[in-house]
């Protein structure tokens, strides 16, 4: 983990300031993840693109290919015989993460029955398990459905944290843990996220899998 951070603070020397806050977030998950919980992360526009991305990042391989154990392998293979085999030795050990916004029939349905202000707040709510954590990206830090997510999240015993921009905006006290990166321009605080998660991801991964 620490090469990892390190490499991020040579390569973005501005977001310096941020690593110790990022490594707090990544020893975190990784002891939500390792206790059986499940990492979220919810956004709008670009940053939900980002929270796609993360996802992405964690349920398969990032810079390893993760191997299922050779044990599961077998057992696929006694099972399914050779297809079993190939199916095995294809798949990838996960990291259990759930992006918010990978429901879109749900989405619009709560949307427009109810409040599209609470999308995210309802599936935590549903999905959620104290212990958990969520990840909210928003560039102004205002999101209103983030920030009524992480009301859900502190009611049910879920961590939350804040990927932002430099402005402190109304989801911070609502924040158990805060990423906050040095720009107010919403592409320079995306362009700046964007390493940071990134780092967050293989992170994780290295000390899941110990790599």
């Amino acid at each position: 983990m620490e090469q990892i951070l390190i490499e991020l603070e040579t390569r973005y020397p501005a977001l310096a300031p941020t690593v110790p806050k990022l490594r707090e977030v990544i020893e975190t998950s990784c002891r939500v993840i390792r206790a059986g919980g499940t990492i979220f992360t919810a956004g709008n526009g670009g940053s939900g693109s980002d929270a796609e991305h993360i996802a992405g990042e964690l349920i398969k391989g990032f810079l390893s290919r993760r191997p299922l154990p050779e044990s599961e392998i077998a057992q696929l293979a006694e099972l399914y015989g050779d297809e079993g085999l190939e199916t095995g030795r294809k798949l990838q050990q996960g990291i259990r993460c759930i992006s918010l916004l990978s429901h879109p029939g749900y989405l619009s349905a709560f949307a427009n029955d109810v409040d599209p202000e609470l999308v995210y707040a309802q599936q935590l709510h549903t999905l959620g398990r104290s212990g958990d954590i969520v990840l909210g990206i928003t560039c102004s830090g205002n999101a209103g459905n983030i920030r009524r997510t992480f009301m859900v999240a502190r009611q049910m015993g879920i961590t939350t944290v804040l990927l932002t921009g430099a402005k402190a905006g109304k989801c911070v006290p609502y924040a158990d843990l805060v990423i906050d990166v040095p720009a107010t321009e919403v592409f320079k605080i995306q362009e700046l996220h964007l390493p940071v998660y990134h780092a967050f991801c293989a992170a994780v991964e290295a000390v899941i899998f110990e790599k």
